[in-house]
């Protein structure tokens, strides 16, 4: 497994953010880590990158319940602007929600790679296929 560069996480949940570092930077998953704690944040960090300088993530780490800006809300607003990207940003929901009406909703965005349910684990990040190589 080759690491990727950067990885961007956004959700709300401190304890979940240092756990995911913790995971995803010591089993070499990437170099680097960029945590937002709410869609909106997320949001306005790529909209800069889009007239901007700076580094354009690997992947996104998305959680769907969150204030301020949820990830349904963030990825409406990605959607407006992906394009303007020179590559393809995967995004996979990561919820601790089981309720299929989100799972099959997060399926309705061409964005959205797949959904993870929480936690995140070693095993369930060796199935993103960015990692599959």
């Amino acid at each position: 497994m080759k690491p990727v560069e950067t990885i961007c996480v956004i959700d709300d949940d401190n304890i979940y953010g240092f756990w995911v570092k913790k995971l995803l930077v010591s089993k070499n998953f990437c170099k680097s880590l960029t945590i937002f704690e709410n869609g909106l944040a997320g949001f306005n960090y790529f909209n800069e990158l889009v007239v901007g300088d700076g580094v354009i993530p690997d992947l996104i780490l998305l959680d769907i319940n969150m204030p301020v800006m949820d990830g349904w809300e963030f990825l409406e607003e990605f959607s407006k602007i992906k394009n303007k990207f020179e590559k393809e940003i995967p995004i996979y929901v990561v919820s601790s929600s089981i309720n299929p009406t989100d799972i099959e909703r997060a399926k309705g965005f061409g964005e959205v790679s797949g959904f993870i349910t929480k936690p995140l684990t070693f095993d369930n990040l060796k199935q993103i296929k960015l990692f599959q190589d």
